[in-house]
């Protein structure tokens, strides 16, 4: 009796497998099982499709000046410099007067569309560098934000103003020769002044809402449906891993184990992830040879990318430390890892090179050497290796696809079943009989 509950088990696990792994037309003809999730993909994707062409009307916008905090509506610039100081470059002399001036010019809307725009020729502009620690310009701007123009869809105001320092800084505190320049702004939204909007165009405005919301339900209704199958074919997996450790004495190889995923679902669930939350947004204001490349490829690849991570932590600690006090670019953890990153895509070579600063022979021929050594072993050996990593996959499932793909485990547990139908083409009346009644108890998995 408990032979023949193992092969009612065995039949039981094997018909599973087999409809798990047929496609939708095939589940259709064996069981008359509706394709639920093939419709959906269909209708999802004509839907989202027409959703895409209705963005073919573009926000625009509407900017000018606002008062700043002295109730003025214009520029105001200001430029930080020492007091006093003379500089002769013959003799090597510079006298500075350490204590710091700031001098402010504010520039109206009629003064800056002067069109001869004398007000660069006054004496506040001409700059003296050797003094100038900073220029500071700053100015609020006002906006309205033209949305698709509903009746109930009414323009957003903004107002950018400039934080607790300036709008636009230059900053020659170094005096380097280089001046450095920051931007900030901060945008908030005001509640508009009584708008003017006339129109019919609100009309379908209630129409283009329901249409998001069909669009929201039914990829929903996609994700749910395609995450239980992953859940389904999860416990189909761990039944076919117990019954093939007790039967068998050994484990699945990791092959077949990744049968039971599939990649296809995945996509289907970050797209309709996607698509729901851009639905969202848009009513409150998308080869089969690839997969399988990527599949096979990825447990190399992440090998890889961590012992090549190794080494970039290496270079960037390296740098850091090393070249930090001679160079702008490795001032700082950050910075280094950025610019390592631009070596490596062919970006900003010749600049790295040029701005190392030569105070020093060794640590100049240091810089020649990490430089050199970095950029010969990623470009010219890491990433050669990766991409040999991808290519050797794609290379090997090309062929597979010529020849034929190799008989795992689980191919070969499935081909059993139509082994014993060639040779058994009737079962006995007993097995099929208590096939029938135990089948609800040890099928215990629902079917995908």
């Amino acid at each position: 009796m408990a032979q023949l509950d193992s092969e009612v088990k065995e039949e039981c696990l094997r018909e599973d497998l087999k409809f798990y792994f047929m496609n939708p037309c095939e589940k259709y003809r064996a069981r008359h099982q509706i394709p639920w999730k093939l419709g959906l993909q269909i209708l999802k994707i004509l839907m989202v499709t027409t959703q895409y062409h209705q963005l073919k009307n573009i926000s625009l916008a509407t900017l000018d000046y606002g008062e700043n905090e002295d109730k003025r509506i214009g520029i105001k610039v200001c430029k930080q410099h020492y007091k006093r100081g003379t500089m002769l470059s013959s003799n090597e002399t510079l006298n500075i007067d350490s204590d710091i001036e700031i001098d402010c010019v504010h520039l109206d809307l009629l003064t800056l569309s002067e069109s001869s725009q004398a007000w660069k020729q006054s004496a506040f502009f001409r700059l003296e560098f050797y003094r100038l620690l900073q220029v500071e310009i700053s100015f609020h701007l006002k906006g309205i934000d033209l949305q698709t123009i509903h009746s109930r869809e009414l323009p957003d105001c903004y107002v950018f103003q400039n934080t607790a320092s300036a709008f636009i800084i230059f900053d020659n505190k170094a005096h380097s020769g280089k001046i450095k320049i920051y931007f900030d702004s901060e945008a908030n939204i005001e509640e508009c002044k009584p708008l003017n909007i006339s129109g019919s165009t609100q009309k379908n405005t209630q129409y283009v809402l329901v249409f998001d919301t069909l669009v929201i339900l039914i990829c929903l209704a996609s994700l749910v449906l395609c995450t239980r199958s992953i859940v389904l074919a999860l416990r189909l997996r761990k039944r076919f891993l117990d019954f093939f450790l007790e039967k068998y004495k050994r484990h699945v190889c990791d092959a077949d184990q990744w049968e039971f995923v599939n990649g296809w679902y995945i996509l289907v669930i970050v797209s309709d992830l996607m698509t729901v939350v851009g639905s969202i947004l848009k009513m409150e204001i998308k080869a089969k040879v690839l997969i399988l490349t990527m599949r096979a490829s990825l447990p190399k690849v992440l090998r890889f990318c961590a012992c090549a991570g190794m080494i970039y932590l290496g270079y960037t600690f390296c740098g850091w430390i090393v070249l930090g006090p001679y160079h702008e670019k490795f001032e700082n953890l950050n910075i280094v890892a950025e610019c390592l990153f631009s070596l490596v895509n062919g970006d900003d070579m010749f600049a790295t090179f040029a701005q190392i600063q030569q105070k020093s022979i060794l640590v100049w021929l240091f810089s020649r050497l990490y430089l050199y050594s970095f950029i010969s072993l990623f470009i010219y050996m890491i990433l050669s290796l990766f991409i040999a990593l991808i290519t050797d996959s794609y290379d090997t499932i090309k062929k597979y696809q010529r020849n034929g793909f190799p008989e795992t485990d689980l191919q070969e547990f499935l081909k059993e079943c139509s082994s014993r139908e060639e040779h058994q083409k009737e079962p006995s009346a007993l097995l099929s009989c208590i096939c029938c009644l135990r089948r609800s108890v040890l099928c215990s998995a629902p079917h995908s």
